[in-house]
């Protein structure tokens, strides 16, 4: 095994659980407001939610550097009131991989909020419950299998961000650099070992899981007949 710093698995984990929970937070409360109401514009602005999803990691690194950059009208206004800077920072590979995996969990939290039968809430409504709790109480545990799933992949997808992270984090060891960056600047130096050691580690966590997803997706759907027997 390499003589190697376990700061990039460290700082992708870090990286990746930060952005998951911005995600899931965000994800979920979009989902939830966009699924109780219509208007004009509302496929195009689902539209955008979901393009990181098809576009370049690149392209997408690109107009974020052009927001949070010095010139960005973002950056500049975070510098000037803050003196905040996101541009080559652990926070600018946050907000990449969040970007980045943002479509995944809004996608599967919508579609189940979609499958909610509306019956149960109007059945909780109409037994005196209040909105609120009809989330917490009703429509959140049905949704719990759909929201679980985006949430374990779009973990899994913060983890394996590559060209956006690097477009506006870039490659600062220590810093900035995570294990898909790690595992490109490897192979360009000649370093196959470490980058093979690396390559074993993202692909183990990764693995495993998708692994436990699947396993508790079966568990879960074999209990819930059971209960319906």
């Amino acid at each position: 095994m390499p003589d190697v710093s376990y700061s990039p698995l460290l700082l992708s984990l870090k990286i990746a659980g930060i952005s998951t929970l911005v995600v899931f937070i965000s994800g979920l409360t979009l989902a939830y407001w966009l699924s109780r109401r219509d208007f004009f514009g509302k496929s195009i602005l689902e539209a955008l939610f979901l393009l990181p999803l098809v576009l370049p990691p690149t392209v997408v690194g690109f107009g974020l550097l052009l927001l949070f950059g010095k010139n960005g009208w973002l950056g500049q206004f975070l510098q000037e009131s803050f003196n905040i800077q996101i541009v080559f920072t652990w926070i600018g590979a946050v907000i990449a991989s969040a970007v980045v995996s943002f479509p995944l969990m809004y996608q599967a939290a919508s579609a189940a909020f979609q499958q909610v039968n509306k019956r149960y809430e109007q059945a909780a409504i109409t037994l005196g419950a209040s909105s609120w709790r009809v989330f917490w109480t009703v429509i959140l545990p049905l949704c719990w299998p759909g929201l679980l799933a985006g949430l374990v992949l779009s973990f899994a997808r913060a983890l394996g961000e590559f060209g956006a992270t690097l477009m506006l984090a870039g490659n600062i060891p220590g810093k900035t650099e995570t294990l898909p960056i790690a595992i490109y600047f490897a192979v360009e130096a000649g370093k196959m070992d470490l980058a093979a050691f690396w390559v074993i580690i993202i692909v183990a966590i990764s693995f495993s899981t998708i692994l436990w997803l699947n396993w508790w997706s079966k568990h879960t759907m074999r209990r819930f007949a059971q209960q319906k027997e």
